[in-house]
């Protein structure tokens, strides 16, 4: 079987912001309110998360999390307006690619 595979990811003046596995991260902290929760449910140690998300806030200049702590509630973390637009401009982007793949693939024969 044939298939066209790709990488893909945003940057931002020549240096990466977001790829796949930061998407995933994101994605995980919208979904669980919490980074040590997205972590987990990655397999990822939370200092790992952390600072994947530093980097990305790093390189882009702006907070993608908003992170509360807690205190017998236990903390949250939520994305940030500027978290959310890199989020949905990552999986638009990877949904319009996938669909011309499938279209193209779905030209060829042989």
């Amino acid at each position: 079987m044939l298939r066209i595979r790709y990488r893909l990811w945003i940057e931002k003046d020549g240096r990466p912001v977001l790829g796949k596995g930061g998407a995933e991260l994101l994605r995980a902290i919208k979904e669980e309110g919490s980074l040590s929760a997205a972590a987990r449910k990655l397999g990822m140690s939370y200092v790992f998360a952390w600072e994947y998300v530093h980097r990305i806030q790093t390189t882009l200049g702006s907070p993608v999390v908003e992170a509360r702590r807690g205190g017998r509630q236990g903390g949250s973390t939520t994305l940030t307006e500027t978290g959310e637009k890199l989020l949905r401009l990552y999986e638009e982007a990877e949904k319009a690619v996938e669909q011309v793949l499938r279209r193209i693939m779905g030209e060829v024969t042989l």
